[in-house]
Protein backbone atom coordinates (compact mmCIF):
# COMPACT_ATOMS: atom_id res chain seq x y z
CA UNK A 1 0.00 0.00 0.00
CA UNK A 2 1.27 3.49 -0.84
CA UNK A 3 1.07 6.08 1.94
CA UNK A 4 -0.52 9.43 1.17
CA UNK A 5 2.75 11.16 2.07
CA UNK A 6 4.47 9.30 -0.77
CA UNK A 7 2.13 10.73 -3.39
CA UNK A 8 3.27 13.94 -5.06
CA UNK A 9 1.61 17.16 -3.73
CA UNK A 10 -0.69 17.89 -6.69
CA UNK A 11 -2.03 14.34 -6.63
CA UNK A 12 -2.58 14.55 -2.86
CA UNK A 13 -4.58 17.76 -3.31
CA UNK A 14 -6.68 16.18 -6.03
CA UNK A 15 -7.24 13.09 -3.88
CA UNK A 16 -8.29 15.13 -0.86
CA UNK A 17 -10.65 17.30 -2.89
CA UNK A 18 -12.14 14.28 -4.59
CA UNK A 19 -12.55 12.72 -1.16
CA UNK A 20 -14.40 15.77 0.11
CA UNK A 21 -16.59 15.74 -2.99
CA UNK A 22 -17.33 12.03 -2.48
CA UNK A 23 -18.02 12.49 1.23
CA UNK A 24 -20.50 15.26 0.48
CA UNK A 25 -22.34 13.05 -1.99
CA UNK A 26 -22.34 9.84 -0.01
CA UNK A 27 -23.63 11.58 3.09
CA UNK A 28 -26.77 12.36 1.12
CA UNK A 29 -28.27 8.83 0.87
CA UNK A 30 -28.34 8.70 4.65
CA UNK A 31 -30.58 11.72 4.63
CA UNK A 32 -32.51 10.41 1.64
CA UNK A 33 -33.12 6.89 2.93
CA UNK A 34 -36.84 7.45 3.13
CA UNK A 35 -37.16 8.89 -0.37
CA UNK A 36 -38.32 7.00 -3.39
CA UNK A 37 -36.31 6.81 -6.58
CA UNK A 38 -37.37 8.39 -9.82
CA UNK A 39 -38.93 11.80 -10.39
CA UNK A 40 -39.12 13.73 -7.14
CA UNK A 41 -42.08 15.96 -6.37
CA UNK A 42 -41.59 18.62 -3.73
CA UNK A 43 -44.07 18.47 -0.84
CA UNK A 44 -46.09 21.47 0.30
CA UNK A 45 -43.80 23.78 2.20
CA UNK A 46 -44.61 24.95 5.74
CA UNK A 47 -44.47 28.62 6.67
CA UNK A 48 -40.96 28.41 8.08
CA UNK A 49 -39.44 27.14 4.80
CA UNK A 50 -39.18 30.54 3.09
CA UNK A 51 -37.47 32.34 6.01
CA UNK A 52 -35.19 29.31 6.40
CA UNK A 53 -34.18 29.53 2.73
CA UNK A 54 -33.16 33.17 3.17
CA UNK A 55 -31.32 32.20 6.35
CA UNK A 56 -29.33 29.49 4.55
CA UNK A 57 -28.42 31.86 1.72
CA UNK A 58 -27.33 34.60 4.12
CA UNK A 59 -25.35 32.10 6.17
CA UNK A 60 -23.43 30.90 3.12
CA UNK A 61 -22.67 34.49 2.14
CA UNK A 62 -21.37 35.23 5.63
CA UNK A 63 -18.99 32.27 5.31
CA UNK A 64 -17.79 33.49 1.89
CA UNK A 65 -17.64 37.25 2.53
CA UNK A 66 -15.72 36.96 5.80
CA UNK A 67 -13.67 34.04 4.43
CA UNK A 68 -14.47 31.85 7.41
CA UNK A 69 -14.10 28.79 5.19
CA UNK A 70 -13.22 28.25 1.53
CA UNK A 71 -16.06 29.13 -0.84
CA UNK A 72 -16.23 25.51 -2.09
CA UNK A 73 -16.82 24.29 1.45
CA UNK A 74 -19.30 27.10 2.10
CA UNK A 75 -21.36 26.08 -0.95
CA UNK A 76 -21.21 22.42 0.12
CA UNK A 77 -22.45 23.32 3.60
CA UNK A 78 -25.26 25.37 2.05
CA UNK A 79 -26.22 22.40 -0.12
CA UNK A 80 -26.29 20.06 2.89
CA UNK A 81 -28.37 22.57 4.88
CA UNK A 82 -30.91 22.92 2.05
CA UNK A 83 -31.22 19.14 1.64
CA UNK A 84 -31.58 18.64 5.40
CA UNK A 85 -34.32 21.31 5.49
CA UNK A 86 -36.22 19.54 2.69
CA UNK A 87 -36.00 16.23 4.57
CA UNK A 88 -37.22 17.90 7.76
CA UNK A 89 -40.27 19.01 5.78
CA UNK A 90 -40.70 15.36 4.78
CA UNK A 91 -40.16 13.30 1.63
CA UNK A 92 -36.94 15.01 0.64
CA UNK A 93 -34.94 14.30 -2.52
CA UNK A 94 -32.76 11.21 -2.90
CA UNK A 95 -29.25 11.09 -4.32
CA UNK A 96 -30.45 10.48 -7.88
CA UNK A 97 -32.57 13.63 -7.72
CA UNK A 98 -29.72 15.72 -6.30
CA UNK A 99 -27.44 14.70 -9.16
CA UNK A 100 -29.98 16.04 -11.66
CA UNK A 101 -29.87 19.40 -9.91
CA UNK A 102 -26.25 19.84 -10.98
CA UNK A 103 -25.97 21.51 -14.38
CA UNK A 104 -24.09 18.91 -16.39
CA UNK A 105 -23.43 21.38 -19.20
CA UNK A 106 -21.44 23.67 -16.91
CA UNK A 107 -19.53 20.87 -15.15
CA UNK A 108 -18.72 19.03 -18.39
CA UNK A 109 -17.59 22.22 -20.12
CA UNK A 110 -15.34 23.15 -17.21
CA UNK A 111 -13.65 19.76 -16.85
CA UNK A 112 -13.14 19.36 -20.60
CA UNK A 113 -11.73 22.84 -21.16
CA UNK A 114 -9.50 22.66 -18.08
CA UNK A 115 -7.85 19.53 -19.48
CA UNK A 116 -7.49 21.20 -22.91
CA UNK A 117 -5.89 24.27 -21.31
CA UNK A 118 -3.51 22.02 -19.33
CA UNK A 119 -2.28 20.38 -22.53
CA UNK A 120 -1.91 23.71 -24.31
CA UNK A 121 0.11 25.11 -21.42
CA UNK A 122 2.81 22.48 -22.05
CA UNK A 123 3.38 23.85 -25.55
CA UNK A 124 4.39 27.34 -24.42
CA UNK A 125 1.42 28.86 -26.28
CA UNK A 126 0.30 31.04 -23.37
CA UNK A 127 3.78 32.48 -22.81
CA UNK A 128 4.10 33.19 -26.54
CA UNK A 129 0.68 34.89 -26.57
CA UNK A 130 1.67 36.93 -23.53
CA UNK A 131 4.74 38.29 -25.32
CA UNK A 132 2.68 39.12 -28.43
CA UNK A 133 0.09 40.96 -26.34
CA UNK A 134 2.84 42.97 -24.65
CA UNK A 135 4.36 43.85 -28.03
CA UNK A 136 0.99 45.09 -29.28
CA UNK A 137 0.52 47.25 -26.18
CA UNK A 138 3.83 49.04 -26.67
CA UNK A 139 4.61 48.68 -22.98
CA UNK A 140 1.46 50.49 -21.76
CA UNK A 141 -0.42 48.52 -19.11
CA UNK A 142 -3.67 50.35 -19.86
CA UNK A 143 -3.42 49.64 -23.61
CA UNK A 144 -2.72 46.02 -22.70
CA UNK A 145 -5.87 46.06 -20.57
CA UNK A 146 -7.94 47.41 -23.46
CA UNK A 147 -6.58 44.69 -25.77
CA UNK A 148 -7.36 41.91 -23.30
CA UNK A 149 -10.84 43.27 -22.47
CA UNK A 150 -11.72 43.69 -26.15
CA UNK A 151 -10.54 40.19 -26.98
CA UNK A 152 -12.47 38.79 -24.02
CA UNK A 153 -15.70 40.62 -24.85
CA UNK A 154 -15.70 39.66 -28.54
CA UNK A 155 -14.85 36.01 -27.96
CA UNK A 156 -17.36 35.79 -25.10
CA UNK A 157 -20.10 36.96 -27.44
CA UNK A 158 -19.44 34.38 -30.13
CA UNK A 159 -17.91 31.51 -28.16
CA UNK A 160 -19.12 31.69 -24.56
CA UNK A 161 -17.74 33.55 -21.58
CA UNK A 162 -16.69 30.51 -19.52
CA UNK A 163 -14.62 29.04 -22.35
CA UNK A 164 -13.12 32.44 -23.10
CA UNK A 165 -12.07 32.92 -19.47
CA UNK A 166 -10.52 29.45 -19.43
CA UNK A 167 -8.40 30.43 -22.44
CA UNK A 168 -7.54 34.06 -21.63
CA UNK A 169 -6.77 33.92 -17.88
CA UNK A 170 -3.73 31.60 -18.28
CA UNK A 171 -2.36 34.06 -20.85
CA UNK A 172 -2.97 36.92 -18.43
CA UNK A 173 -1.19 35.12 -15.60
CA UNK A 174 1.82 34.63 -17.85
CA UNK A 175 1.74 38.30 -18.85
CA UNK A 176 1.73 39.29 -15.19
CA UNK A 177 4.74 37.05 -14.51
CA UNK A 178 6.68 38.35 -17.51
CA UNK A 179 6.00 42.01 -16.69
CA UNK A 180 6.10 41.64 -12.90
CA UNK A 181 2.51 42.84 -12.54
CA UNK A 182 -0.21 42.13 -10.00
CA UNK A 183 -2.55 39.84 -12.04
CA UNK A 184 -5.76 40.44 -10.05
CA UNK A 185 -6.76 43.79 -11.65
CA UNK A 186 -6.26 42.35 -15.14
CA UNK A 187 -8.20 39.17 -14.37
CA UNK A 188 -11.10 41.08 -12.81
CA UNK A 189 -11.18 43.40 -15.83
CA UNK A 190 -11.44 40.40 -18.14
CA UNK A 191 -14.24 38.87 -16.07
CA UNK A 192 -16.19 42.13 -16.23
CA UNK A 193 -16.03 42.19 -20.01
CA UNK A 194 -16.66 38.48 -20.39
CA UNK A 195 -20.06 39.02 -18.78
CA UNK A 196 -20.73 42.26 -20.65
CA UNK A 197 -19.68 40.83 -24.01
CA UNK A 198 -21.42 37.51 -23.38
CA UNK A 199 -24.74 39.32 -23.04
CA UNK A 200 -24.67 40.38 -26.69
CA UNK A 201 -25.61 37.03 -28.26
CA UNK A 202 -27.72 33.98 -27.51
CA UNK A 203 -24.69 31.72 -27.07
CA UNK A 204 -22.48 34.14 -25.13
CA UNK A 205 -23.80 33.61 -21.61
CA UNK A 206 -25.77 30.73 -20.00
CA UNK A 207 -28.80 32.96 -19.12
CA UNK A 208 -29.17 33.87 -22.80
CA UNK A 209 -28.91 30.22 -23.79
CA UNK A 210 -31.76 29.41 -21.39
CA UNK A 211 -33.91 32.31 -22.60
CA UNK A 212 -33.33 31.46 -26.25
CA UNK A 213 -34.16 27.78 -25.74
CA UNK A 214 -37.35 28.30 -23.71
CA UNK A 215 -38.67 31.09 -25.96
CA UNK A 216 -37.81 29.47 -29.29
CA UNK A 217 -40.39 28.80 -32.00
CA UNK A 218 -40.42 25.11 -31.08
CA UNK A 219 -40.96 25.80 -27.36
CA UNK A 220 -43.82 28.27 -27.96
CA UNK A 221 -45.55 26.28 -30.69
CA UNK A 222 -49.20 25.71 -29.87
CA UNK A 223 -49.24 28.26 -27.05
CA UNK A 224 -50.93 31.65 -26.85
CA UNK A 225 -47.53 33.23 -27.52
CA UNK A 226 -46.90 31.45 -30.81
CA UNK A 227 -45.46 33.98 -33.22
CA UNK A 228 -43.57 35.89 -30.50
CA UNK A 229 -40.63 33.50 -30.51
CA UNK A 230 -37.03 34.67 -30.16
CA UNK A 231 -34.26 33.73 -32.60
CA UNK A 232 -30.48 34.07 -32.53
CA UNK A 233 -30.52 37.26 -34.60
CA UNK A 234 -32.99 38.89 -32.19
CA UNK A 235 -30.38 38.96 -29.43
CA UNK A 236 -28.00 40.82 -31.73
CA UNK A 237 -30.70 43.29 -32.78
CA UNK A 238 -32.07 44.00 -29.29
CA UNK A 239 -29.40 43.19 -26.69
CA UNK A 240 -26.12 43.86 -28.52
CA UNK A 241 -26.79 47.63 -28.88
CA UNK A 242 -27.13 47.92 -25.10
CA UNK A 243 -23.84 46.05 -24.70
CA UNK A 244 -22.17 48.37 -27.20
CA UNK A 245 -23.46 51.43 -25.36
CA UNK A 246 -22.24 50.12 -22.01
CA UNK A 247 -18.80 48.91 -23.09
CA UNK A 248 -16.81 52.14 -23.43
CA UNK A 249 -18.33 53.80 -20.31
CA UNK A 250 -17.56 50.59 -18.42
CA UNK A 251 -13.93 50.81 -19.54
CA UNK A 252 -13.86 54.38 -18.24
CA UNK A 253 -15.22 53.33 -14.84
CA UNK A 254 -12.85 50.36 -14.71
CA UNK A 255 -9.93 52.72 -15.21
CA UNK A 256 -11.14 54.90 -12.34
CA UNK A 257 -11.61 51.98 -9.94
CA UNK A 258 -8.46 50.03 -10.84
CA UNK A 259 -6.24 53.02 -11.59
CA UNK A 260 -3.33 51.83 -9.45
CA UNK A 261 -3.22 48.34 -10.95
CA UNK A 262 -3.92 49.20 -14.60
CA UNK A 263 -1.73 52.25 -15.19
CA UNK A 264 1.94 52.81 -15.88
CA UNK A 265 4.39 51.18 -18.25
CA UNK A 266 6.66 48.17 -18.33
CA UNK A 267 9.69 48.44 -20.60
CA UNK A 268 10.98 45.08 -21.76
CA UNK A 269 12.94 43.91 -24.78
CA UNK A 270 10.48 42.12 -27.04
CA UNK A 271 13.34 40.26 -28.73
CA UNK A 272 14.67 38.91 -25.44
CA UNK A 273 11.17 38.01 -24.25
CA UNK A 274 10.51 36.16 -27.50
CA UNK A 275 13.64 34.07 -27.00
CA UNK A 276 12.90 33.38 -23.33
CA UNK A 277 9.18 32.73 -23.70
CA UNK A 278 8.90 31.03 -27.06
CA UNK A 279 7.05 27.89 -28.14
CA UNK A 280 8.42 24.89 -26.24
CA UNK A 281 6.82 22.00 -28.14
CA UNK A 282 5.92 22.89 -31.72
CA UNK A 283 4.83 19.35 -32.62
CA UNK A 284 2.36 19.15 -29.71
CA UNK A 285 1.16 22.68 -30.52
CA UNK A 286 0.27 21.65 -34.07
CA UNK A 287 -1.70 18.62 -32.88
CA UNK A 288 -3.42 20.38 -29.99
CA UNK A 289 -4.03 23.48 -32.13
CA UNK A 290 -5.97 21.42 -34.67
CA UNK A 291 -8.07 19.90 -31.87
CA UNK A 292 -8.72 23.28 -30.23
CA UNK A 293 -9.76 24.76 -33.58
CA UNK A 294 -12.16 21.88 -34.14
CA UNK A 295 -13.61 22.34 -30.64
CA UNK A 296 -14.15 26.08 -31.18
CA UNK A 297 -15.79 25.47 -34.57
CA UNK A 298 -18.03 22.86 -32.95
CA UNK A 299 -18.98 25.38 -30.25
CA UNK A 300 -20.06 27.82 -32.95
CA UNK A 301 -21.95 25.24 -34.99
CA UNK A 302 -23.58 23.02 -32.38
CA UNK A 303 -26.67 25.23 -31.95
CA UNK A 304 -27.55 24.59 -35.60
CA UNK A 305 -27.58 20.82 -35.17
CA UNK A 306 -30.02 19.38 -32.68
CA UNK A 307 -28.86 16.10 -31.18
CA UNK A 308 -29.01 14.99 -27.53
CA UNK A 309 -25.29 14.17 -27.52
CA UNK A 310 -24.19 17.40 -29.20
CA UNK A 311 -23.66 20.01 -26.50
CA UNK A 312 -20.87 22.25 -25.24
CA UNK A 313 -20.13 19.70 -22.50
CA UNK A 314 -19.74 16.71 -24.82
CA UNK A 315 -17.73 18.80 -27.29
CA UNK A 316 -15.34 19.95 -24.57
CA UNK A 317 -14.95 16.47 -23.07
CA UNK A 318 -14.44 14.97 -26.53
CA UNK A 319 -11.75 17.56 -27.24
CA UNK A 320 -10.10 16.80 -23.88
CA UNK A 321 -9.96 13.07 -24.65
CA UNK A 322 -8.32 13.78 -28.02
CA UNK A 323 -5.85 16.13 -26.32
CA UNK A 324 -4.88 13.39 -23.86
CA UNK A 325 -4.42 10.90 -26.70
CA UNK A 326 -1.97 13.15 -28.56
CA UNK A 327 -0.08 14.39 -25.49
CA UNK A 328 0.23 11.98 -22.55
CA UNK A 329 -1.81 8.84 -23.30
CA UNK A 330 0.00 6.87 -20.56
CA UNK A 331 0.11 9.64 -17.92
CA UNK A 332 -3.37 11.16 -17.91
CA UNK A 333 -3.25 11.80 -14.15
CA UNK A 334 -0.87 14.71 -14.76
CA UNK A 335 -3.50 16.55 -16.79
CA UNK A 336 -6.39 15.51 -14.55
CA UNK A 337 -4.52 17.10 -11.65
CA UNK A 338 -4.86 20.40 -13.55
CA UNK A 339 -8.65 20.33 -13.22
CA UNK A 340 -9.76 22.94 -10.68
CA UNK A 341 -11.59 20.52 -8.39
CA UNK A 342 -12.37 23.25 -5.87
CA UNK A 343 -14.25 25.08 -8.62
CA UNK A 344 -16.12 21.91 -9.61
CA UNK A 345 -17.08 21.24 -5.98
CA UNK A 346 -18.20 24.85 -5.59
CA UNK A 347 -20.48 24.65 -8.61
CA UNK A 348 -21.92 21.30 -7.54
CA UNK A 349 -22.69 22.62 -4.07
CA UNK A 350 -24.05 25.89 -5.42
CA UNK A 351 -26.41 24.21 -7.88
CA UNK A 352 -27.78 21.86 -5.23
CA UNK A 353 -28.17 24.69 -2.71
CA UNK A 354 -29.97 27.02 -5.13
CA UNK A 355 -32.31 24.27 -6.34
CA UNK A 356 -33.05 23.33 -2.75
CA UNK A 357 -33.78 26.94 -1.84
CA UNK A 358 -35.90 27.21 -4.97
CA UNK A 359 -38.11 24.35 -3.77
CA UNK A 360 -38.30 26.07 -0.37
CA UNK A 361 -39.82 29.10 -2.14
CA UNK A 362 -36.90 31.55 -2.34
CA UNK A 363 -36.89 32.32 -6.08
CA UNK A 364 -40.67 32.00 -6.42
CA UNK A 365 -41.08 34.67 -3.75
CA UNK A 366 -38.89 37.02 -5.81
CA UNK A 367 -40.85 36.22 -8.98
CA UNK A 368 -44.22 36.64 -7.25
CA UNK A 369 -43.19 39.99 -5.81
CA UNK A 370 -42.15 41.16 -9.26
CA UNK A 371 -45.40 39.99 -10.88
CA UNK A 372 -47.52 41.61 -8.14
CA UNK A 373 -45.68 44.91 -8.53
CA UNK A 374 -46.30 44.92 -12.29
CA UNK A 375 -50.00 44.14 -11.86
CA UNK A 376 -50.44 46.96 -9.34
CA UNK A 377 -48.95 49.57 -11.68
CA UNK A 378 -51.29 51.80 -13.73
CA UNK A 379 -52.09 50.38 -17.17
CA UNK A 380 -50.20 53.11 -19.04
CA UNK A 381 -47.03 52.52 -17.00
CA UNK A 382 -47.04 48.73 -16.71
CA UNK A 383 -44.49 48.13 -19.44
CA UNK A 384 -42.15 50.71 -17.94
CA UNK A 385 -42.53 49.22 -14.46
CA UNK A 386 -42.08 45.69 -15.81
CA UNK A 387 -38.89 46.55 -17.72
CA UNK A 388 -37.26 48.50 -14.90
CA UNK A 389 -38.21 46.05 -12.17
CA UNK A 390 -37.33 42.97 -14.20
CA UNK A 391 -33.96 44.41 -15.19
CA UNK A 392 -32.93 45.57 -11.72
CA UNK A 393 -34.38 42.67 -9.73
CA UNK A 394 -32.62 40.30 -12.12
CA UNK A 395 -29.35 42.21 -11.80
CA UNK A 396 -29.37 42.27 -8.00
CA UNK A 397 -30.62 38.70 -7.68
CA UNK A 398 -28.10 37.39 -10.21
CA UNK A 399 -25.30 39.07 -8.29
CA UNK A 400 -26.12 37.08 -5.16
CA UNK A 401 -27.79 34.00 -6.64
CA UNK A 402 -26.13 32.20 -9.52
CA UNK A 403 -27.77 33.55 -12.68
CA UNK A 404 -28.32 30.12 -14.27
CA UNK A 405 -31.03 28.75 -11.89
CA UNK A 406 -32.44 32.26 -11.44
CA UNK A 407 -32.97 32.69 -15.19
CA UNK A 408 -34.44 29.20 -15.54
CA UNK A 409 -37.01 30.12 -12.89
CA UNK A 410 -37.80 33.58 -14.27
CA UNK A 411 -38.48 32.56 -17.88
CA UNK A 412 -41.85 30.92 -16.96
CA UNK A 413 -42.67 34.08 -14.99
CA UNK A 414 -42.23 36.37 -18.00
CA UNK A 415 -44.21 33.88 -20.12
CA UNK A 416 -47.09 34.15 -17.63
CA UNK A 417 -46.85 37.95 -17.66
CA UNK A 418 -46.91 38.02 -21.46
CA UNK A 419 -49.88 35.62 -21.62
CA UNK A 420 -51.92 37.85 -19.29
CA UNK A 421 -53.96 39.85 -21.81
CA UNK A 422 -55.01 42.33 -19.13
CA UNK A 423 -51.39 43.42 -18.69
CA UNK A 424 -50.67 43.77 -22.43
CA UNK A 425 -46.92 43.16 -22.13
CA UNK A 426 -44.73 42.10 -25.05
CA UNK A 427 -42.80 38.87 -24.48
CA UNK A 428 -39.73 40.04 -26.37
CA UNK A 429 -39.31 43.21 -24.30
CA UNK A 430 -39.55 41.20 -21.07
CA UNK A 431 -36.98 38.73 -22.41
CA UNK A 432 -34.48 41.49 -23.23
CA UNK A 433 -34.88 43.02 -19.78
CA UNK A 434 -34.31 39.62 -18.17
CA UNK A 435 -31.28 38.89 -20.37
CA UNK A 436 -29.61 42.23 -19.67
CA UNK A 437 -30.30 42.05 -15.94
CA UNK A 438 -29.14 38.45 -15.50
CA UNK A 439 -25.98 38.81 -17.60
CA UNK A 440 -24.84 42.22 -16.37
CA UNK A 441 -25.84 41.37 -12.81
CA UNK A 442 -23.38 38.49 -12.88
CA UNK A 443 -20.58 41.04 -12.44
CA UNK A 444 -21.84 42.03 -8.99
CA UNK A 445 -20.09 39.37 -6.89
CA UNK A 446 -17.55 36.62 -7.34
CA UNK A 447 -20.29 33.96 -7.36
CA UNK A 448 -22.74 35.86 -9.56
CA UNK A 449 -21.72 34.11 -12.78
CA UNK A 450 -19.87 30.97 -13.80
CA UNK A 451 -17.05 32.93 -15.45
CA UNK A 452 -16.29 34.73 -12.17
CA UNK A 453 -15.84 31.51 -10.23
CA UNK A 454 -13.73 29.94 -12.96
CA UNK A 455 -11.40 32.97 -13.09
CA UNK A 456 -11.01 32.96 -9.31
CA UNK A 457 -10.19 29.25 -9.38
CA UNK A 458 -7.54 29.68 -12.08
CA UNK A 459 -5.99 32.57 -10.17
CA UNK A 460 -5.94 30.56 -6.96
CA UNK A 461 -4.25 27.65 -8.71
CA UNK A 462 -1.54 30.09 -9.88
CA UNK A 463 -0.98 31.29 -6.32
CA UNK A 464 -3.09 34.47 -6.46
CA UNK A 465 -6.27 34.74 -4.43
CA UNK A 466 -9.24 36.86 -5.47
CA UNK A 467 -11.36 37.31 -2.36
CA UNK A 468 -15.09 38.06 -2.31
CA UNK A 469 -14.45 41.60 -1.05
CA UNK A 470 -11.69 42.29 -3.58
CA UNK A 471 -13.96 41.29 -6.45
CA UNK A 472 -16.94 43.16 -4.94
CA UNK A 473 -14.93 46.39 -4.80
CA UNK A 474 -14.77 46.48 -8.61
CA UNK A 475 -17.60 44.23 -9.70
CA UNK A 476 -20.53 45.76 -7.84
CA UNK A 477 -19.99 49.37 -9.05
CA UNK A 478 -19.40 48.04 -12.57
CA UNK A 479 -22.64 46.06 -12.35
CA UNK A 480 -24.65 49.07 -11.14
CA UNK A 481 -23.16 51.34 -13.80
CA UNK A 482 -23.68 49.00 -16.77
CA UNK A 483 -27.19 48.09 -15.59
CA UNK A 484 -28.08 51.78 -15.36
CA UNK A 485 -26.97 52.31 -18.97
CA UNK A 486 -28.93 49.24 -20.07
CA UNK A 487 -31.99 50.59 -18.24
CA UNK A 488 -31.83 53.91 -20.09
CA UNK A 489 -31.51 52.01 -23.36
CA UNK A 490 -34.43 49.66 -22.63
CA UNK A 491 -36.72 52.43 -21.40
CA UNK A 492 -35.96 54.71 -24.35
CA UNK A 493 -36.35 51.94 -26.94
CA UNK A 494 -39.30 49.94 -25.63
CA UNK A 495 -41.44 51.94 -23.21
CA UNK A 496 -41.69 55.42 -24.74
CA UNK A 497 -44.03 56.06 -27.65
CA UNK A 498 -42.29 58.74 -29.65
CA UNK A 499 -44.41 61.21 -31.59
CA UNK A 500 -41.70 61.39 -34.22
CA UNK A 501 -38.84 59.09 -35.18
CA UNK A 502 -36.60 62.14 -35.33
CA UNK A 503 -36.20 62.17 -31.53
CA UNK A 504 -34.93 58.58 -31.17
CA UNK A 505 -32.70 59.10 -34.21
CA UNK A 506 -31.16 62.16 -32.54
CA UNK A 507 -30.68 60.16 -29.32
CA UNK A 508 -28.85 57.42 -31.23
CA UNK A 509 -26.60 59.93 -32.97
CA UNK A 510 -25.81 61.71 -29.69
CA UNK A 511 -25.05 58.36 -28.03
CA UNK A 512 -22.62 57.46 -30.81
CA UNK A 513 -20.92 60.87 -30.57
CA UNK A 514 -20.69 60.58 -26.77
CA UNK A 515 -19.10 57.14 -27.03
CA UNK A 516 -16.58 58.35 -29.62
CA UNK A 517 -15.59 61.29 -27.40
CA UNK A 518 -15.40 59.06 -24.35
CA UNK A 519 -13.27 56.55 -26.27
CA UNK A 520 -10.75 59.30 -27.00
CA UNK A 521 -10.49 59.88 -23.26
CA UNK A 522 -10.47 56.19 -22.32
CA UNK A 523 -7.89 55.10 -24.90
CA UNK A 524 -5.48 57.89 -24.02
CA UNK A 525 -2.58 56.73 -21.90
CA UNK A 526 -2.18 58.68 -18.68
CA UNK A 527 1.14 60.32 -17.96
CA UNK A 528 3.03 57.98 -15.71
CA UNK A 529 5.59 59.19 -13.25
CA UNK A 530 7.67 56.13 -12.56
CA UNK A 531 9.20 55.39 -9.19
CA UNK A 532 13.02 55.60 -9.47
CA UNK A 533 13.47 52.33 -7.59
CA UNK A 534 11.11 50.53 -9.97
CA UNK A 535 12.82 52.04 -13.01
CA UNK A 536 16.21 50.95 -11.67
CA UNK A 537 14.90 47.39 -11.28
CA UNK A 538 13.56 47.46 -14.85
CA UNK A 539 16.91 48.68 -16.22
CA UNK A 540 18.80 46.04 -14.25
CA UNK A 541 16.53 43.29 -15.60
CA UNK A 542 16.96 44.50 -19.19
CA UNK A 543 20.74 44.52 -18.72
Amino acid sequence: MIALSQVRPTTRVTTLLAGLFTLTWFATPVLAAGSSSGVWTAPDMPGWALPASFGILIGVYVLIVFEIVHRALAASLGAVAAVVALHVVGGGPDLGTLVTWIDEETIGLLIGMMVIVAVLSDTGLFEWAAVKAYAMSGGSIWKLTILLCTFTAVFSAFLDNVTTILLIVPVTIQIAKVLDLEPVPLIIAEVMFSNIGGAATQIGDPPNIIIGAQLSAQALKGTALEGQEIAFIDFIIHVAPAVALASIPSLWLLRKIEKDGLSGRRERSVELLSVRYGIKDADLLKKSGVILTAVIIAFFAHSSFHHPLLSVATIAIGGAILMLLVSTPHRVEEKLDAVEWTTIIFFAGLFIMIHGLEYMGLIDSIAKGLADAVEMAPQEHRLLVAVVLLLWVSAIASAFIDNIPYTATMVPVIIDLAQNEALGLDLGVLAWALALGACLGGNGTIIGASANVVAAGLAEEAGTEISFNRFFKTGFPMMLFSTAIATVYAVARYTIEWDSMVIPAVIVILSIIANILLWRVVSKEEVFSADPTEMRAVIDEME
